[in-house]
């Protein structure tokens, strides 16, 4: 009963849920920085990516506005780069992006081979194949455009986030936690949301569309970096070697 109550209200309160969701999500990858160290940030990066990847096409709507539902799984991703390259360094960081690009690319590949096997066409399951593939189909067979914008807007925006938040920690003289991780992020995020609002939305919704979803996307990343500044420095409060 409490959990069906619980259902009905997120399901009303979507703001609600999107907000409990994003604690969530920075708080599970907190927890697999401190129970793997390093290798949890990796596998939080290389996670989120896939759920990104899973959830990007999905469009839900924020007090009105439609975005995408994988801006969420997006957070935990530069959240947990800027993690990585504040404990373990720029070297760590970088290696972290590519390993989340190739991730991306072999992923890709995969579901793409995954839509050549034909369902079964047995009798007592044929009809069930036959939906579980279309559905399948529907989720994952994705445009050039689509593939094209992720991994661009992936690997520039992560690539610049890592520059950006060294060398502002370089000219801060390694103080000031806070500015680098918002002004790296907050950039590095204006050039994903760029990239992605351009090469993919505009090829599915109409240019006005595309550019209030884009804005409203990156109006979130603003609030998002804000809200992960807390988690940053509470993750970094204990650096491992």
């Amino acid at each position: 009963m409490i959990t069906n109550n619980l259902s009905s209200f997120l399901v009303l309160n979507q703001e609600i849920l999107w907000l409990g969701s994003l604690f969530l999500y920075l708080f599970a990858t907190i927890l697999l920085h401190r129970l793997f160290k390093k290798t949890g940030l990796v596998v939080s990066i290389v996670l989120s990516i896939l759920l990104a990847n899973l959830f990007g096409p999905k469009l839900i709507t924020f007090f009105g506005y439609e975005i995408s539902l994988g801006l969420l799984f997006y957070a935990s991703i530069f959240f947990a780069t800027d993690v990585l390259g504040e404990n373990y360094g720029k070297r760590e960081a970088i290696q972290a992006v590519k390993i989340g690009f190739l991730v991306s690319i072999m992923m890709i590949i995969i579901m793409g081979l995954s839509l050549l096997f034909k369902p079964t066409i047995s009798n007592e399951t044929s009809q069930f194949s036959s939906d579980i593939h279309n559905a399948f189909l529907l989720i994952f067979d994705f445009t050039p455009r689509f593939i094209l914008g992720s991994l661009l807007a992936y690997y520039i925006s992560q690539r610049f986030d890592v520059w950006a938040f060294h060398a502002i920690k370089q000219k801060t003289g390694g103080k000031r936690l806070w500015l680098r991780n918002n002004l790296s992020t907050m950039s590095s995020q204006l050039i994903d949301t760029s990239i992605y609002t351009l090469v993919v939305w505009w090829s599915i919704v109409d240019i006005k569309t595309a550019i209030q979803i884009g804005l409203m996307e990156y109006l979130l990343k603003l609030v998002i970096s804000i809200v992960d500044t807390l988690f940053v420095y509470w993750a970094t409060s204990q650096k491992n070697n």
